[in-house]
């Protein structure tokens, strides 16, 4: 964590906020799920839906794909979203993918072979690079929250690329310095 602690605007953050910590999520294919629950809506519409979701089914492969399409909508999952949830589910028995699966693969493998599953974009598999894996050196430019904390510390106009190169001083925990990002500019609202 030293290189977060050399920058001075993270390391501002650091004092602020305590010491943030990346934990591998207990159940892979669950945070999976999370992910695509969180996709493109706001923190509380996804907190709502992953709320009824989990209330209301087993989040596990084989039920979810079982599970009647409309069931899956009536918990407030769209057509699309209940589409790319089913595909995460078959991809999960039938490649018999487990976190085992994943711990031997570097990061561009696992986003490789996540985005082969239709509805899993390059957002969702660093998503679950972070919070499923608990990779600590992911940066996640596709994210809104990330970009407008980057924005927020360095000025609104960084481009992406230039982001990323900012970012790489933040080696090897840049995920560390995403939750970070976020503190600083929403509170805290992660993918």
């Amino acid at each position: 964590m030293q290189a977060l602690r050399e920058d001075p605007e993270i390391a501002a953050l650091v004092e602020r906020h305590g010491p943030l910590e990346l934990e591998p999520a207990a159940d892979p294919f669950e945070r999976l799920v999370v992910s695509i629950v969180n996709q493109q809506i706001s923190t509380a519409s996804a907190a709502a839906i992953r709320e009824r979701l989990f209330d209301r089914f087993e989040i596990a492969p084989e039920t979810l794909l079982r599970a009647d399409e409309d069931d899956l909508a009536a918990v407030g999952l769209s057509a699309q979203k209940v589409e790319y949830v089913q595909n995460v589910a078959r991809a999960f028995v039938e490649g018999d993918l487990t976190r085992e699966t994943f711990v031997e693969m570097t990061d561009e493998e696992v986003v490789a072979e996540l985005t082969e599953i239709r509805g899993v974009g390059t957002w969702t598999a660093k998503m679950f690079l972070m919070f499923a894996l608990g990779r600590e050196d992911v940066f996640p430019v596709e994210d809104l929250g990330v970009r407008n904390g980057m924005r927020h510390l360095f000025g609104d106009e960084l481009t992406r690329e230039e982001m990323v190169d900012r970012a790489e001083a933040w080696r090897p925990h840049r995920s560390v310095a995403c939750l970070y990002l976020w503190r600083a500019y929403d509170g805290g609202g992660i993918g």
